[in-house]
C-alpha cells in the first residue's frame, strides 16, 4: 500500500469524510507556536516573517508539535496575511502589537491597484515548506488561507480591530469597491488553497476569524458569495475543506451553505446544538475553549469528556480548540489532552 493510500485511511481524513474511526482525531489550531520552548528558541533568532518565508524553518516549526504530541494532523506553519503582501500591501509584524498594514485600503483606487499574482509567484515559500514537510510526515498535513472577509478586515483596518468600524463602513458605503475587493480576495484565497493541495496538503482550512463580527444578513449579502467562490476554487483539488469562523454560533448554517466538508465551531455554542443546526452532511470540528487548558487537569479532562460525549455516535467529529492555543498554555496539558481524547473516545465509541 502506498503512503498516500495509507494516509487516506488515517482517522483525521476519515473523520473529514464522516467515515467511522477507531478514535476521535485531534489537532489544535496554532499547535505550532509560542507556548512551545522549541519555538521560542527559534524566535530568539528569527522574526516571524523570516520563519514563515524560509521553507526549512517553516517545516521545522510545523513538525515541532508532531514530535512532541500524539496529534492526528499537522498544519503548515504560515500566517493568513502574506497573501495581502503579494497583492501590494506593506505588511509588518510589530512586537507587542501584532500585524500592521502600512498602506491600508481606503478607496476604490486602492482596490484597483491591488494585483492578484499566482501563489507560485507570491507565496512560493509556503508551497516549498509544504513539500519539505510532506516528505517528513506520516500523518496528514493541513494547508490554510484567510477567508476573503478576514483578509479584507486587515487590509482596510490596517491591523486588528475591536469593532471593525472601518471595514463595515467600507462595506456599506463603497459597494463597487467592496465587491471588487472581495472578488480579488476570493480568487487569491481560492487559488492559494488549491496550490497548497497541489504541493502536498491533504486537507485545507479557510479561516474566517472575523466573520462573527457581522450580522447574519450582512454575512449572507456581502461575504458568503466570496467565501463560496474561494472554496469552489479549492474544491477542485479534491481534498477535504474545513470552513472555520469565530463567534459564528448564530450563523453556522450560513457558513455551511457557503461551503466546506467540515465546519469548525468555537466554544460559544454547545456541540449538540451545533450538530442540530448543521445536519449530518458535514463533519464538525471543535470546540474546547483554549483558556480551559490553563485549568487543573481534572477540569480539562471533564470538559474534553463532555465534548466527546456530545459527539458520541455521530460520524465526523474532529476534536480541536475553539480557536488557537494561547501563548502561555502549559505544554504538558496539551500532551495529556491529545492522549485523553484518543483513549476516552476509543473506549466509548
Amino acid at each position: 500500500m502506498t503512503q498516500l493510500m495509507t494516509l487516506e485511511q488515517t482517522r483525521f481524513l476519515r473523520a473529514c469524510r464522516r467515515e467511522t474511526v477507531d478514535a476521535t482525531p485531534i489537532w489544535l489550531m496554532r499547535q505550532a507556536g509560542r507556548y512551545m520552548p522549541e519555538y521560542r528558541a527559534l524566535r530568539e533568532k528569527y522574526d516571524l516573517l523570516t520563519l514563515i518565508k524560509t521553507p526549512e524553518l517553516a517545516c521545522e516549526v510545523t513538525l515541532q508539535p508532531i514530535h512532541a504530541f500524539d496529534l492526528d494532523a499537522a498544519i503548515i506553519f504560515a500566517d493568513i496575511l502574506p497573501p495581502l503582501e503579494g497583492m501590494g500591501l506593506k505588511l509588518e509584524f510589530v512586537k507587542g502589537e501584532g500585524p500592521l498594514i502600512h498602506n491600508p485600503i481606503t478607496s476604490l483606487a486602492d482596490v484597483e491597484r491591488l494585483i492578484t499574482p499566482t501563489p507560485e509567484e507570491a507565496l512560493s515559500f509556503t508551497l516549498d515548506a509544504i513539500r519539505l514537510t510532506r516528505a517528513q510526515l506520516q500523518i496528514p498535513l493541513i494547508g490554510f488561507s484567510g477567508a476573503p472577509f478576514t483578509l479584507a478586515a486587515y487590509a482596510i483596518e490596517g491591523g486588528g480591530s475591536k469593532n471593525h468600524e472601518k471595514v463595515k463602513a467600507f462595506m456599506y458605503c463603497e459597494p463597487q469597491a467592496w465587491h471588487l475587493l472581495m472578488s480579488k480576495l476570493a480568487e487569491v484565497a481560492g487559488h492559494y488553497l488549491y496550490a497548497q493541495a497541489q504541493a502536498g496538503a491533504q486537507a485545507l482550512q479557510l479561516f474566517d476569524s472575523w466573520a462573527g463580527q457581522l450580522a447574519p444578513e450582512d454575512y449572507r449579502r456581502y461575504v458568503a458569495p466570496y467565501s463560496r467562490r474561494a472554496l469552489e476554487i479549492a474544491k477542485a483539488a479534491g481534498v477535504p475543506l474545513i470552513h472555520f469562523g469565530t463567534n459564528t454560533g448564530g450563523m453556522l448554517t450560513d457558513l455551511r451553505d457557503a461551503g466546506g466538508d467540515v465546519i469548525g465551531v468555537d466554544w460559544r455554542i454547545n456541540l449538540t446544538q451545533a450538530a442540530a443546526m448543521l445536519g449530518d452532511q458535514v463533519a464538525i470540528q471543535g470546540n474546547l475553549d483554549p483558556v480551559v487548558l490553563f485549568a487543573p487537569w481534572d477540569e480539562i479532562a471533564l470538559r474534553a469528556k463532555a465534548i466527546l460525549d456530545q459527539m458520541r455516535g455521530r460520524s465526523g467529529h474532529i476534536f480541536n480548540l475553539g480557536h488557537g492555543i494561547l501563548q502561555h498554555t502549559p505544554v504538558d496539558h496539551v500532551r495529556r489532552l491529545a492522549d485523553f481524547v484518543h483513549e476516552y473516545s476509543e473506549r466509548n465509541r
